[in-house]
């Protein structure tokens, strides 16, 4: 096998050897590859027929790159890229053809799969450019020409790969895997900078914008003062979560709340919140949320007060995230990982018998393969006196009824903070959230904050609840964050064949799609996202329903 991969790595270094084997056996066979585009493949050429004959004038029309790596974005920002062309965008789809970011692949696989997607991708020539971005190599650390800081980008993203990868919070220098990625994204930043300095895009558009070669094209364009759109799916179907000039994965959620964050909740909106929550407690899914969020309904919180073994002392919740989670890379603020404010957090509760800790371990962590944070437990302690209780994600227990029987709560990042919040339960918030400093958390600034936060709310829990008011905040910013901060769009990443079939780019790009997504798709392309005038008009009509009733 290494004999192979030695004589694929030669031959991918012969020029025109890929595209002859593809003209002699690849078109005659079926594809085998892992990288596929063949969802794609089966809709572009009536999808390139709808934009020919519904393309629309557009008197401003912007110069757009959608960048993806990875065959299944690839495939979603085919679609983005086609719809902008019918908009009267000038729209190149830029792409690097690899199936897997964790994997090495030889030179002629490589160019294969390149070989593959530029034939896949061919039809859409007729309404966009579509580059193949592997022509640029570069050897670690020869980046003469790039911005200075280049070589921080790099580095920087491939830390973040390793973190997301594996699951921890920490990175070996000499990781075979850091290594890949060091080397993988140092050749898109070149691919993508040379693009760039051609053919000086308005807007860059691309996936996460945090990890692998999505985070650097985003960090590149940035860098050389290129206008970049992110965006990311939840599991809300028929939404899209986007964010201008800023990574996504941040939900930096400052002007929504500004905006709209002074204002009363209308009663109908309140309803749906309650019903989203209460599917969530029953453990199944609600709405076009498809996500079931816990793995067992609600037994009431008696039932699991007396299977723990819980008592009347001061009881709180420490909720963790996914270690490596996108959500949780670079929020640290009081710790230097969130591993680190878990056991330093615990080893408080170990000295302070007089009060309760449950520690629930994030039920995500089923559905990953990296470290637990069970096991970075265990490694750290061992054994746990009996105030301590960790609840391992595979448990039957419903995070909704620890909530109610906790008085005060500890978390990272995850929104089961801002649940306890809803509840009127005061939260420390240790890592950088969204929902943190909106008025109805506490926001410790450094540890020796955090650990007098503990002392005085562990002292009186009754007195630290929250007042009537910052309960209504919290659930002001629940709604505003889960119905608006989302916005509507046709094709969903997980969905994508069947979210495509129920809606083609010809209901898209005729009136009606365009009544629904339009907007959208102007915010994707850099026009202003004005939370003041779009959020508004969408508390009124919730008012108005409410009005109506």
């Amino acid at each position: 096998m290494a004999d192979k991969e030695k004589i694929k790595h030669a031959l991918g270094k012969l020029p025109w050897v890929s595209e002859a084997w593809w003209a002699v056996r690849g078109k005659k066979k079926p594809w085998s590859s892992h990288f596929k585009l063949e969802g794609l493949r089966g809709v572009l050429t009536g999808a390139v027929t709808d934009v020919r004959q519904l393309a629309m004038q557009n008197g401003h029309p912007k110069k757009v790159l959608v960048f993806a790596s990875l065959h299944y974005w690839i495939e979603q920002a085919g679609l983005i890229a086609l719809a902008l062309a019918g908009q009267g965008h000038k729209v190149a789809l830029g792409y690097l053809p690899y199936a897997d970011w964790d994997k090495p692949i030889n030179d002629f696989d490589l160019r294969r799969q390149a070989v593959y997607a530029k034939e896949a991708l061919k039809p859409a020539e007729e309404v966009m450019k579509v580059a193949c971005l592997t022509d640029a190599a570069v050897k670690r650390g020869k980046l003469l020409g790039l911005p200075e800081e280049t070589a921080d980008i790099i580095e920087h993203v491939s830390r973040y790969d390793v973190m997301y990868t594996r699951q921890i919070e920490t990175v070996d220098p000499e990781d075979p895997l850091y290594l890949l990625r060091m080397e993988r994204n140092a050749k898109a930043a070149l691919a993508l900078y040379r693009w760039f300095s051609q053919e000086s895009p308005d807007v860059v558009i691309v996936p996460n914008g945090t990890i692998l070669e999505m985070g650097v094209a985003y960090a590149m364009a940035r860098v050389m003062g290129i206008r970049a759109v992110t965006f990311e799916f939840a599991d809300q179907r028929e939404r899209i979560w986007l964010a201008q000039d800023s990574e996504i994965m941040t939900h930096d959620t400052t002007a929504l709340w500004s905006a709209l964050g002074n204002r009363p909740l209308p009663e109908r909106a309140r309803e749906k919140l309650v019903e989203l929550f209460s599917a969530r407690k029953k453990a199944i899914t609600w709405g076009e949320f498809a996500r079931q969020w816990q793995a067992s309904p609600q037994r009431g919180s008696n039932v699991v007060r007396e299977a723990l073994g819980l008592d009347e002392r001061p009881l709180a919740l420490l909720a963790t995230n996914v270690l490596g989670d996108s959500l949780t890379l670079g929020r640290q603020k009081i710790s230097a990982s969130m591993a680190e404010w878990v056991v330093k957090t615990i080893d408080w509760f170990r000295k302070r018998p007089d009060l309760q800790l449950v520690a629930r371990i994030h039920p995500g962590e089923l559905i990953t393969h990296g470290t637990s944070m069970v096991e970075v437990i265990e490694e750290q302690f061992g054994g746990l006196p009996e105030n301590i209780h960790v609840i391992k994600p595979g448990e039957k227990v419903n995070t909704y009824d620890l909530v109610d029987l906790a008085d005060f709560g500890l978390v990272f990042t995850t929104t089961v903070g801002l649940e306890m919040a809803m509840a009127g339960l005061p939260v420390m918030v240790a890592g950088k959230t969204h929902y943190a400093n909106k008025g109805f958390t506490l926001d410790p600034q450094d540890w020796e904050e955090y650990q007098d936060m503990l002392e005085k709310v562990a002292s009186d829990p009754v007195g630290a609840r929250l007042s009537k008011a910052q309960v209504e905040q919290a659930w002001m910013y629940a709604y505003l964050f889960f119905f608006e901060f989302s916005l509507p769009f046709p094709w969903h990443l997980l969905w994508l064949a069947d979210d495509f079939k129920a809606r083609p780019m010809r209901y898209v790009l005729n009136h009606q799609g365009q009544e629904k997504y339009a907007k959208t798709f102007g915010y994707l392309v850099g026009e202003p996202l004005n939370w003041q005038e779009r959020g508004l008009a969408r508390l009124n009509e919730q008012a108005e329903v409410t009005n109506a009733d």
